[in-house]
C-alpha cells in the first residue's frame, strides 16, 4: 500500500534525522535517495558524512531529477531533499533568451514526475525545507524558486497521507 510522509522545517532543524529514525522504524533495510547534485569538494565531504551516519543497512541512490527511474516497491524510502531535486529542474528551465528560470515549466515537470515516482506501492519520506518562511527576497531567482519550492511543497502535502514540521528537533505533526 502506498503511503507518503512530507517533513518539512528550517535548515538544520533535524529533519533528515527525523526522517532517517521513521523509516529504520518502518524498516530494517531502507532506501535512501538523494537529489542533491554535487558541486564541491565541501558538498562532497558532506555527502560522505551523512553516508557514513547511515551506516550499512541503507540502499544508497543517488538520483538528481528523476525518481521514477527507481523501482521501490513495498520498500521503504527516504528522499532528501525536495528542495535540491526542484533546484536541478528549475535551473534546467533557464533557456537562454530568458534570465530566469520558467517556474510553470519546472512546476509541471516536478508534478509529473512526483507522481510518476510515487504511482507505486511503498513508503516514501519526503525532506523538504520551508523556505518561505523568511522574507521577501530582493533577488528576482530567490523570488521564483520560492514560489516554486512553495507550490511542489503545497502539492506533496496535498497528496501525503502524513506531514511533520521540525522545531528544533521536535516533530509536530501537521496532518
Amino acid at each position: 500500500m502506498k503511503h507518503i510522509i512530507l517533513i518539512t522545517g528550517g535548515q538544520r532543524s533535524g529533519k533528515s534525522t527525523y526522517a532517517e529514525r521513521l523509516a529504520l522504524a518502518l524498516s530494517t533495510n531502507p532506501i535512501y535517495i538523494a537529489t542533491a547534485h554535487v558541486s564541491d569538494n565541501e558538498f562532497q565531504e558532506r555527502v560522505l558524512r551523512h553516508q557514513a551516519r547511515r551506516g550499512p543497512q541503507w540502499t544508497n541512490i543517488e538520483e538528481e531529477k528523476y525518481l521514477s527511474r527507481h523501482y521501490i516497491y513495498n520498500k521503504v524510502a527516504v528522499i532528501d531533499c525536495v528542495t535540491l531535486w526542484c533546484t536541478n529542474f528549475f535551473y534546467n528551465h533557464a533557456m537562454p533568451e530568458q534570465e530566469q528560470p520558467s517556474v510553470d515549466e519546472a512546476l509541471a515537470e516536478i508534478k509529473a514526475e512526483f507522481d510518476k515516482f510515487t504511482d507505486q506501492d511503498a513508503t516514501f519520506i519526503f525532506v523538504t525545507n520551508e523556505i518561505g518562511s523568511g522574507g521577501v527576497s530582493s533577488n528576482a531567482v530567490q523570488r521564483r524558486f520560492t514560489d516554486l519550492e512553495g507550490w511542489i511543497n503545497q502539492y506533496i502535502a496535498s497528496k501525503a497521507n502524513e506531514v511533520y514540521l521540525m522545531v528544533s528537533g521536535i516533530p509536530v505533526k501537521i496532518k
